[in-house]
């Protein structure tokens, strides 16, 4: 009796060709359903519909199709245990040799603006996943495809075995599958998590109980932070989003830490989406240099003048298209990594010249706010990611000299900046462009110094951002002594007079923003 194959698919690439040849080349008979039986039909593919090869029509608009002891007996009978062989003659149930299953598009639903819970849940699949599940389990005696990109590889398997596929490509595609209704499941359920925390009058807004993350690899990276740490880029979601969605125009392949960067750039540059021109330039995940101005080459050129040492082999984040103008600029020095949401015609002719570059086109630079994942020994812990926006209008001013509305556009600036920086975190700006950024010390006071170094003799009349409040009034007067004159901290100290005192005592401006934002 020819070997029967049950092709039941969402994603359809492939499957005419694919079932032709089971057919014509290695003799198979095959069952499908629904939408999938009908495209081979038109194909002129020979097919029995699975209602007609059970007995059972389809049912409940189709929710019901392949839930049928013919189908999973099928699957799940053990070829070595002469038992459930007599068990399936007698019940009329050939065994499946092989299952071509991948399930509802759900994570494309959702995806969708103005998509409602009641249509999201009609797109979660049922008989689907027990196929692929009942399949994998029994992958000693028969083969599970979740993906089109398995459909030659099992072909020529065949044709190397005379129509068989060895147990090590079986145990493959079985662990591929379970993989495959894992990430569905874990989908479903961090959608149906988000649709009761936020129509639920009754729950608070809060982390799921559970917390699921799967993803694809998209492709191998050479090594991670270290040559001797193996690392790959995964994409979470059937659908390409955010740096799976950008297009590299040149240069190397991006590297675990291009990429650990870029995300770190792209997190501050999405904090001037909608603003002037800004440029951003990250060594190490810190903001080295960073500028406003009325040209993009103009906020690109006094980002790198900010810190021209540490800019060198450093990561640029653009928040406009890059031109010809800019391109000609950033040619001039060493980078890993330029990302804008655009690049010109001409500009990409000038940026070619240095082949090794890595140009990447990211048109959505603000989608990407996934929670924060961090491993400890025995689990790990996730938190939100810190998305929320500064609103100088709940700011105070905490000194009797008061800041002009120009001023308080400065201390936005440091702020947004500062936000970004490994605490303990200093950052010093004038007009618009970091003078000198303090980053990961151990102590405030280590940071500030550190920023006051670098900005030397143009910090008369500065700004100075702290992430975190100051706990003594030793800041403060370093920072006067210095030349700053605007002060913007979060406040909340203990000590919060003594701050404000030495303030006042020394006529400067301070701010307390009332939100801290320490990054670790």
């Amino acid at each position: 009796m020819p070997r029967l194959a049950l092709l039941s698919v969402s994603n359809k690439a492939g499957i005419v060709e694919f079932a032709q040849t089971l057919v014509t080349e290695f003799g198979f008979d095959i069952i499908s359903s629904g939408g999938t039986a009908k495209t081979l039909k038109d194909a002129g593919v020979p097919v029995t519909k699975v209602s007609d090869y059970t007995g059972s029509p389809e049912i409940l608009g189709g929710r019901v199709k392949t839930l049928h002891p013919k189908i999973h007996g099928g699957i799940l009978a053990r070829r070595d245990i002469p038992e459930h062989l007599t068990e399936l003659d007698a019940n009329g149930i050939r065994a499946i040799d092989l299952v071509v299953v991948n399930l509802y598009p759900f994570e494309q639903t959702i995806s969708k603006p103005g998509v409602v819970l009641e249509e999201a849940i009609e797109q979660i699949d049922i008989g689907g996943p027990a196929m692929v599940r009942a399949s994998a389990k029994n992958y000693a005696h028969l083969t599970i495809l979740t993906n089109p990109s398995q459909y030659d590889r099992y072909l020529d398997e065949s044709r190397a075995e005379n129509g068989e596929v060895s147990l090590s490509f079986r145990q493959q595609a079985a662990l591929a599958a379970f993989q495959h209704t894992a990430a569905y499941d874990t989908a479903i359920s961090t959608y149906l998590a988000a649709q009761l925390a936020e129509n639920s009058a009754e729950l608070p807004a809060e982390l799921p109980k559970s917390f699921g993350r799967s993803g694809t690899k998209l492709q191998a990276l050479r090594y991670g932070e270290n040559p001797h740490q193996m690392a790959a880029w995964y994409q979470t979601g059937s659908t390409a989003t955010g740096w799976a969605a950008a297009t590299q125009l040149q240069g190397k392949e991006l590297s675990y830490n291009n990429l650990v960067d870029l995300e770190a750039a792209r997190r501050i540059i999405v904090e001037f989406i909608d603003g002037d021109p800004t440029a951003i330039i990250v060594k190490h995940t810190n903001p080295c240099g960073s500028a406003m101005a009325s040209s993009i080459l103009e906020a690109y050129t006094k980002a790198f003048n900010a810190d021209s040492t540490s800019a060198f082999g450093g990561i640029v984040a653009l928040n406009r298209p890059i031109n010809a103008t800019t391109a000609t600029e950033l040619s001039k020095t060493f980078l890993e990594c330029v990302v804008a949401p655009g690049c010109d015609d001409d500009a990409k002719i000038i940026l070619a010249k240095k082949a090794n570059l890595r140009v990447v086109v990211l048109p959505d630079l603000s989608g990407g706010s996934e929670p924060v994942i961090k491993d400890i020994a025995g689990g790990f812990l996730v938190q939100a990611a810190d998305t929320l926006m500064t609103n100088p209008a709940n700011w105070t001013v905490a000194t009797t000299q008061q800041p002009t509305p120009a001023e308080l556009e400065e201390m936005l600036f440091a702020w947004k900046i500062c936000k970004h920086v490994k605490s303990n975190a200093i950052v010093i700006t004038k007009d618009r462009t970091t003078l000198g950024v303090g980053a990961g010390q151990m102590n405030r006071v280590g940071s500030a110094k550190i920023a006051i170094e670098q900005a030397a003799n143009k910090i008369q009349g500065a700004v100075l951002a702290s992430d975190g409040f100051f706990p003594f009034d030793d800041s403060v007067r370093s920072a006067a002594a210095a030349g700053i004159r605007l002060l913007i901290q979060p406040g909340g100290s203990m000590r919060d007079g003594e701050s404000i005192a030495a303030a006042n005592e020394l006529g400067l401006v301070m701010v307390m923003t009332g939100v801290r934002h320490f990054m670790h």
